[in-house]
């Protein structure tokens, strides 16, 4: 692999604009690649699902050279049309589009760039991996004042022409002081056998509020690991929500550092799997001043030969007294070949704080469905309502009410 990685890291550099100081600087991020690799059940953040293990058994000869001069062809018939947005369309890793016709086009900046540095502070090889191939990152500014008229629906789509192939892409959001965000990030492969490898920088600046929401509902053969780093300053908000069904793999990380008093996190997410199906969310809340808040409630369904796995980490700082923090996760196993870790930690250095977590999981209760049989419901029926309502808890925590419609509907999910 190293030998691979050296050469195709050298077809990038001759098909592209960088400078030296920016051939420099990925170098170097290569090179720490290079030294740690994928990253393995060794390293505590991944005992549940071992990436290195999951992309050797699923993708042979895996290539990191991807020609992003060829431009690819946008169907229109995938975009959601149940909800007028803005659009930014990656097909195969490659920008093809960037629209935002709803908005004020002096309250939104773009800015295009190569030189990429990680700011997150995480000791991460996929972060390194995604900073030395990235062909090129956008970042996009939200100036003062401005609240997005439309949602940002970000499209990740992949056709035939990838297969065995590392994508790797990145983007970074700045929202200054009391602008909005509303972001869908939604997944589309006619792929397979794929390594996609998303980074994300979000910075909140005072009474900024950003609401992203992860939709992976498509079946498809890929493998997916999803970095979301978030910095917040006083009284933003930021409120990530995450569907996690339909890739082979999917790794979400939120990790998020409330450095702003009155700020505050919320972070909901949905496992749905079946058929051998391993994903994972992880998530990181660094209360670092006071008055901070957080909540997080994952749920999972899980199927036959299905493994999903959340780690969630709350840390309090010496000197964020009074934090407010929660943290929750429920799974229902469907067979007895279902799988379903947790991982609830806190690491507390204040006193006068209140913090929270607990962790459950079973098979559907045979009580209640034999109460929902008795007043005139089928097997099959019964089982569905329990997963609804047991679902439809975490869905009603979304605060945009356009969206967590769309989501039900997207779902299948019913009141």
């Amino acid at each position: 692999m190293k030998e691979q990685l050296k050469i195709d890291f050298n077809k990038i550099q001759e098909v592209s604009n960088f400078s030296n100081r920016d051939i420099e600087i990925k170098k170097s991020y290569l090179n720490k690649f290079i030294e740690n690799g994928f990253p393995n059940r060794k390293q505590e953040n991944w005992k549940f699902l071992d990436i290195n293990q999951i992309i050797s058994n699923n993708i042979s000869d895996l290539s990191f050279y991807n020609d992003y001069s060829i431009e690819n062809k946008i169907d229109p018939s995938i975009f959601i049309d149940d909800l007028e947005h803005n659009k930014i369309i990656f097909i195969n890793g490659r920008v093809e589009k960037i629209d935002f016709s709803y908005e004020d086009k002096k309250q939104i900046e773009i800015i295009e760039d190569s030189y990429t540095t990680d700011k997150s502070e995480n000791n991460n090889s996929l972060i390194d991996l995604n900073i030395a191939l990235s062909n090129k990152h956008f970042k996009i500014l939200i100036k003062k004042d401005y609240s997005l008229k439309k949602p940002l629906i970000i499209y990740h789509l992949s056709n035939e022409k990838m297969k065995s192939k590392n994508i790797n892409l990145r983007l970074d959001f700045e929202l200054e002081q009391n602008s909005s965000l509303k972001l869908i990030d939604f997944f589309s492969d006619d792929s397979e056998k794929n390594f996609m490898n998303i980074f994300y920088n979000f910075n909140l600046d005072k009474d900024a509020i950003l609401k992203n929401y992860k939709i992976d509902k498509s079946l498809n053969k890929n493998l997916k690991y999803s970095f979301n780093n978030i910095d917040q300053k006083q009284n933003s908000i930021s409120e990530t929500f995450v569907f996690s069904a339909g890739s082979d793999y999917f790794k979400n990380e939120i990790n998020c550092n409330l450095k702003g008093e009155y700020s505050s996190a919320f972070i909901n997410g949905i496992f749905s799997l079946d058929d051998n199906k391993q994903h994972e969310i992880r998530t990181t809340i660094n209360h670092l001043v006071e008055n901070t808040k957080s909540y997080q409630l994952i749920k999972s369904v899980l199927g036959k030969n299905t493994k999903s796995a959340y780690q969630g980490r709350i840390y309090v700082d010496s000197k964020a007294q009074k934090t407010d923090g929660y943290q929750l996760s429920k799974a229902i196993l469907l067979d007895e070949t279902s799988e379903f870790n947790a991982k609830p930690e806190l690491e507390i250095y204040a006193d006068d704080v209140k913090c929270s977590h607990g962790s459950a999981s079973g098979s559907l209760d045979d009580n209640s469905i034999f109460y929902l049989m008795s007043r005139g419901l089928n097997y099959k029926q019964a089982k569905g309502l329990l997963i609804n309502g047991f679902l439809l808890d975490v869905i009603e925590k979304i605060t945009d009410a356009e969206i967590k419609d769309l989501l039900k509907k997207m779902i299948g999910l019913k009141k």
